[in-house]
């Protein structure tokens, strides 16, 4: 791996919000809903939460369907974009697929407004056929189905899309930049081909180098400049002092994704704050100039700020240091 050496940008460290603010905030913070969905204001309170733990991106997850509470995204955004400042807001990922495009088009230019422009669109075509037989969409068409929702999308946000028609979107988008999803060859050369920036998930160090090297590769084939395409990841992780927080963090995601906790062995972080930073940043050191993080467990925000003092940490302890965090919009 190149390492990340003296003069390179610190990549940033965002987060994925918590699927419900069920037991995800502390008691001096509060909860005015009982629910598992919770309220506005207890979506606010966590977004400040981890706007205040140092979080430069803060991201929702989408599902339609899906076997625990899970939060709608485009809305939750919504409420991050009016309650906070600074962090970049993002859906990582929205399943395209399974939505109208000039609905999404629609609300992408909403949030992009109301965030002054933080929001990043991240697109994907999902892995779970159950979840597309309940939406009554074709699982096995779900590809086709991206590349014609992404042009449609592109056509709602395009001032020539409709010159002679008083039917147009209104107000006009500004630049927002699109994502991709997922770590397959179809996903990744998405990415490379038309998209502002690439973030899968499920893969280890060594394979992102070797994803973001045939990125590189594919985007030069299309004409493009690889550095147009941003790098990002998503990591699980789980901070924990005691020896077992590998042990709890893969039980959780077992849960949450109905998969053996074997299957996250080489995929999760886990350790104590200084092991985790030291983990993530071999991501870094991969390519990686935007590090999402996933806590594998409840009380994220406070995982997440333990995991923000060790990773800032290990940048000043890296030969030369580095510089302030890469901007993601």
């Amino acid at each position: 791996m190149t390492p990340v050496g003296s003069g390179a940008l610190r990549p940033s460290l965002g987060l994925i919000l918590p699927a419900s603010t069920q037991g995800e905030l502390p008691p001096d913070l509060g909860s005015t809903s009982g629910s598992t969905e919770g309220s506005a204001a207890d979506v606010a309170r966590l977004c400040r939460w981890a706007e205040a733990a140092g979080a430069d991106s803060l991201w929702a997850v989408d599902h339609l369907f899906w076997p625990h509470p899970i939060a709608e995204p485009v809305t939750t955004l919504a409420v991050a974009a009016a309650t906070t400042t600074r962090p970049v807001l993002g859906t990582c990922v929205l399943q395209l697929p399974l939505r109208q495009p000039a609905q999404v088009a629609k609300q992408a230019t909403a949030l992009q407004l109301l965030s002054g422009g933080r929001f990043v669109l991240g697109l994907g075509v999902g892995s779970h056929p159950g979840e597309y037989e309940r939406a009554a969409v074709d699982f096995h068409r779900r590809g086709a189905l991206m590349d014609e929702g992404l042009a449609r999308l592109r056509a709602a946000w395009s001032d020539d899309s409709a010159p002679a028609s008083d039917y147009r979107q209104e107000p006009g988008a500004p630049p927002i930049p699109v994502w991709f999803g997922g770590s397959s060859p179809a996903a990744r050369r998405r990415a490379a081909v038309g998209g502002d920036g690439w973030v899968p998930l499920f893969v280890t160090p060594d394979e992102y180098e070797a994803g973001l090297t045939a990125l590189r590769r594919d985007a030069e084939g299309a004409g493009r400049d690889p550095d147009d395409v941003e790098p990002g990841v998503v990591v699980f992780a789980h901070v924990g002092e005691d020896g077992d927080a590998e042990g709890r963090g893969a039980a959780w995601l077992s849960d949450l994704y109905r998969v053996p906790a074997k299957a996250f062995q080489r995929h999760l972080v886990a350790g104590s704050a200084p092991e985790c930073a030291a983990a993530l940043w071999r991501y870094a050191e991969a390519g990686a100039r935007h590090v999402i993080v996933m806590v594998a467990g409840t009380g994220a925000v406070g995982q997440f700020q333990a995991l923000r003092t060790g990773f800032d940490a290990e940048a000043e302890r890296r030969p030369g240091g580095v510089l302030a965090g890469a901007a993601l919009a």
